[in-house]
């Protein structure tokens, strides 16, 4: 490609990830930046194994960045209008051909289920948009997406619905391209023999085992081989899971940062102008109470904000008998700063050693996660309202006070006749 696409590949590349790590809702577990960047990369790499000229190079990547940028509307419903707007937007101002703009709108259409791809592209790019059903991690995506519908239908899916749609899903599913056809099918019927392990779904495949003569020859090896894809993709559930908890907190951090600024620059302008004019002018002491008022309001807003960001660690220390009863996470620093080195090491090494109480602290550490988001937002949640109201309220009261204040000096300056 050239300099000039590889640059606005760059820039699509930076815009997308800030829409969907500060546009889009936590509720959408499985459609977020991880998801993205996942397509992109089967994207990129099917391009190379149809050694793509630049253009439609250029074409794909951008479509692949730009699918699912919809979800900022906060629906899934209907996202692939509105990223095909977005992209739209983005490469206008960025001075893209129009034939480009068109290409990359119908890429991205043709990713609405039930998929229709036309050109190559097309197919490439649904093929890299449904290349998880056909990863190690399938299982561990497709309890993120159970999550993800879960949200927003407010309401459970039982795990015997959920599999049943799987299985029908994976059965009806094809790859559209050779290297989808070849590379990637065989994975997803693995994947199906995976979700149909019960005897009744399993059951339920087999009477469509003529679509599929390789799929049911099971041995050990695949027995073996089905448990390390399932430990692949707890340990995928588990980083994911982090990642978003991680990314939310540097979102509230942000937002914190920005109440202390602006309720920072308040405070300064209103001590350093409005109340400098006090010791000048009688009528501008009329002013000192809703002045105050403001004062009060910003003080009490930044202090919420601080309290959110403010850091809380625990002893740093743990003992033999806490590592025996397994009741310390050695994932979290605040449980071990102010250990030695060799005694952290042992500790970690017989954690590593016990599948159990890895998992354990894994389970702890995503946990305390949420606990410390959920205060963060708290803290927020109050100093935002606090923030919002008692403007309102000092904005009320200054009106106030300047309406009596003109009223009052109409009142005094009556001219007088001398005779």
């Amino acid at each position: 490609m050239t300099d000039s696409q590889e640059q606005i590949l760059a820039a699509a590349r930076h815009e997308v990830t800030e829409l969907l790590t500060q546009k889009v809702r936590p509720e959408f577990v499985f459609h977020n930046l991880d998801h993205t960047e996942a397509v992109a990369e089967a994207s990129s790499q099917m391009a190379d194994y149809y050694n793509l000229n630049d253009e439609d190079r250029y074409v794909l990547m951008l479509s692949a960045w730009f699918h699912d940028t919809g979800y900022t509307s906060g629906k899934a419903e209907g996202h692939e209008e509105v990223s095909v707007q977005i992209a739209t937007q983005f490469l206008t101002s960025h001075n893209v051909p129009e034939i480009i703009i068109q290409r990359v709108g119908s890429c991205i259409r043709s990713t609405h289920m039930p998929q229709s791809p036309i050109s190559n592209v097309e197919k490439i790019l649904c093929d890299a948009d449904l290349q998880h059903l056909a990863t190690d991690d399938f299982k561990a995506m497709s309890q993120l997406l159970k999550q993800e519908r879960e949200n927003l239908l407010g309401q459970k899916i039982s795990k015997k619905d959920w599999r049943k749609g799987n299985i029908k899903f994976l059965e009806e599913h094809k790859y559209f391209t050779e290297y989808g056809q070849e590379r990637l099918e065989p994975k997803k019927h693995e994947n199906l023999i995976a979700v149909a392990k019960k005897k009744n779904e399993k059951q339920e495949v087999e009477e469509h085992s003529d679509a599929f003569p390789y799929v049911f020859e099971t041995n050990k090896k695949d027995e073996k081989s089905l448990q390390k894809s399932t430990e692949r993709g707890i340990q995928t559930m588990f980083r994911i899971t982090s990642g978003n908890h991680l990314r939310l907190s540097s979102m509230s951090d942000n937002k914190a940062h920005i109440m202390i600024s602006v309720n920072s620059i308040i405070i300064s302008i209103v001590i350093s102008v409005l109340f400098g004019k006090f010791s000048v002018s009688s009528t501008s002491r009329e002013f000192i109470v809703p002045a105050c008022v403001l004062l009060l309001v910003c003080l009490a807003s930044m202090t919420f904000s601080i309290l959110a960001t403010r850091p809380s660690v625990s002893g740093g220390r743990f003992t033999e008998e806490d590592i025996r009863n397994k009741k310390t996470n050695l994932l979290f620093f605040g449980n071990f700063f102010r250990m030695e080195l060799e005694d952290y090491q042992r500790a970690m090494n017989q954690m590593m050693n016990d599948g159990e109480y890895l998992y354990d602290s894994m389970i702890k550490d995503v946990y305390y996660l949420g606990i410390v988001l959920a205060k963060k937002y708290r803290y927020l949640r109050i100093s935002y309202t606090i923030f919002m109201w008692g403007l309102i309220v000092a904005v009320f009261a200054f009106a106030i006070t300047a309406f009596i204040v003109s009223g009052h000096s109409t009142v005094t300056t009556v001219p007088t006749i001398d005779y």
